[in-house]
């Protein structure tokens, strides 16, 4: 107890050893269903640095309940026992009953919906390419073909100033961008 709660520690005394075996009845009682009292709880070879042995009877008999269905009562209840006494598993230790461990937190997001989400957003981003991909391929091509017109129009004007073919006089050319209506 001085381990667990330091300058807070409180002493062990007869009542709280009724607390225990209080707090063992009513671990009995719901794990077994039975009528379990604190007569039903027995505590045996306590030494002054609060350690001791317990046994469970039936109620109204003196048969023992098995050790098994006792741990596990206790490894049910851990948490019960440990809060009435401001304890901990590692300060309250019950020989032959491991320490509980923490119940693991569930995520605030499913992982089912993280991966869905994932996939789905591949999904969409392949479909906004196939889309796309026409459009800017087109684009491209309509850009490539202009380059190349360009090029035709210089190569026609350094021509007409070198003089090898003579003057080309654009306005009787059967290009549609100059006849436009």
């Amino acid at each position: 107890i001085k381990t667990a709660l330091g300058d807070q520690a409180y002493p062990w005394t007869q009542n709280e050893m009724f607390l225990f075996r209080a707090t063992l009845a009513f671990v009995m009682r719901n794990h077994t269903g039975g009528e379990f009292g604190v007569s039903d709880i027995h505590v045996c070879g306590e030494t002054a640095r609060v350690s001791f042995w317990f046994v469970a009877t039936w109620p109204n008999t003196t048969d023992l309940v098995d050790q098994g269905v006792v741990e596990s009562a206790v490894r049910k209840m851990r948490n019960r026992i440990n809060g009435a006494f401001l304890l901990t598993d590692q300060t309250l230790e019950f020989d032959g009953v491991l320490p509980t461990l923490a119940a693991p937190v569930p995520p605030d997001t499913p992982p089912w919906l993280i991966v869905f989400g994932v996939v789905m957003g591949a999904v969409s981003a392949g479909i906004i390419i196939l889309l796309m991909y026409p459009l800017v391929h087109k684009k491209w091509k309509k850009n490539k073909k202009t380059d190349d017109e360009e090029n035709e129009e210089e190569r026609r004007v350094k021509t007409t100033e070198n003089g090898a073919d003579g003057i080309y006089n654009m306005s009787f050319s059967d290009d549609e961008r100059f006849t436009k209506m």
